[in-house]
């Protein structure tokens, strides 16, 4: 007792407790921190291995097995794991044959399968990831700024109402009700098929979020006359009024008129 209490007394004892509860969490927090980073980095080198293995069985035939590209379909090296998970989130990956667009279709792998082929196409090399969910939550959003953005990037091709169009050579802009918010913000990062690249250079990630929350704001609204007509505006309206409008009155007034001018003709006979 008399020992620990000289210590105790002693200029250095709170320099020495210091360094020992320094050293004794430094310990914890290298231990835990540590088993936690080789567990993560163990769950990522296990996915990895899995999409590789997915890879070689339904990819690596047009792709090749590095997935180097070949005759039949691109290189992946460099696309990222947004390229993955679009092409292959949205069915378009497998393709069912070669043709000049790919189309939506259902999709074939789940999504623990789709995370394991896109984090063996993002171990490959750099490129475009996933978006973090905060750019996708499009309560936030500003949908003004995200119509204006819309019309000036997008509608040249998909169309002011963004239900489609079609290009040059048999290609189209697919049509964007539907289609999952991540879905749409990967499609301009990593441009795919005929759609140019939209870098966060050439968009924010938070400009990116205000056209995803315009495009679902026109999804919700309703069609206040019953059909959309591609939302084309009053010039559809006003074809459809006339086309089919006008002309059924006309069919309807000669319907009505045929039998009076039947009866006419019959009476103008007997009188000859």
């Amino acid at each position: 007792m008399r020992l620990l209490s000289v210590w105790r007394r002693h200029p250095l004892a709170g320099v020495a407790v210091l360094t020992f509860a320094l050293l004794t969490l430094g310990g914890l927090y290298a231990l835990v921190g540590g088993s936690d980073k080789a567990e993560a980095q163990a769950a990522q080198s296990t996915q990895v291995e899995d999409g590789q293995r997915l890879f070689a069985t339904h990819c690596a035939s047009c792709h090749g097995m590095n997935a180097e590209g070949s005759r039949e379909a691109p290189t992946l090296i460099g696309v990222g794991a947004a390229s993955v998970d679009f092409q292959v989130g949205t069915g378009r990956m497998p393709a069912a044959r070669p043709s000049q667009q790919i189309p939506r279709k259902p999709v074939v792998f789940n999504d623990e399968e789709i995370a394991a082929l896109a984090a063996y196409v993002a171990s490959l090399a750099p490129g475009p990831a996933v978006p973090a969910q905060e750019y996708l939550d499009v309560e936030d959003a500003d949908i003004a700024a995200g119509g204006e953005l819309f019309r000036t990037n997008c509608a040249s091709c998909h169309g002011n109402a963004g239900k489609g169009g079609a290009l040059t050579e048999g290609k189209y802009a697919p049509e964007l009700y539907g289609v999952e918010p991540r879905h749409i913000y990967e499609a301009m990062v990593t441009g795919p098929q005929n759609m140019p690249v939209f870098s966060d250079a050439v968009l924010r990630p938070e400009e990116k979020r205000d056209i995803i929350g315009y495009v679902k704001t026109l999804e919700s609204e309703p069609n206040p006359g019953g059909l959309g007509l591609g939302r084309l505006g009053p010039v559809s309206e006003g074809l459809w009024a006339w086309v089919v409008g006008i002309g059924a009155l006309v069919v309807a007034a000669v319907w009505i008129a045929a039998p009076t001018s039947r009866v006419r003709r019959g009476d103008a006979k007997k009188g000859t």
